[in-house]
């Protein structure tokens, strides 16, 4: 494993968000969801898409605080401009947990 500075650290921009709309991306090739996170009012709501179609419903995600990173350069992923990545842990079996504050924490608080 490569060590890194914090500098180096210190350039991904990790943030909490809430998820405020979540749906089905039927064009997606994976199976996965349009998630739509308020980071706040500094930051605004972000699009992303996320595949955890595994473990999680729409319905059941929205108003759950996830991490994302904010910095990424967007990227076009069939008809969606992905705005940032939600982050979690994949899983042996491909499925994902996503990273979660255990308390509720303001949205757009960096990790730090």
């Amino acid at each position: 494993m490569d060590t890194i500075s914090w500098a180096d650290f210190a350039q991904v921009d990790l943030r909490v968000g809430t998820i405020i709309s979540a749906e089905v991306f039927k064009e997606a090739r994976k199976p996965a969801y349009i998630l739509h996170v308020d980071f706040g009012p500094k930051i605004g709501v972000r699009k992303s898409s996320a595949q955890i179609t595994d473990l999680y419903q729409p319905d059941n995600l929205v108003g759950q605080q996830v991490i994302g990173v904010i910095n990424f350069a967007e990227k076009q992923i069939g008809p969606i401009r992905s705005q940032c990545l939600v982050t979690g842990f994949p899983q042996a079996d491909g499925s994902v947990v996503l990273v979660q504050p255990q308390q509720p924490v303001a949205n757009g608080l960096k990790l730090a």
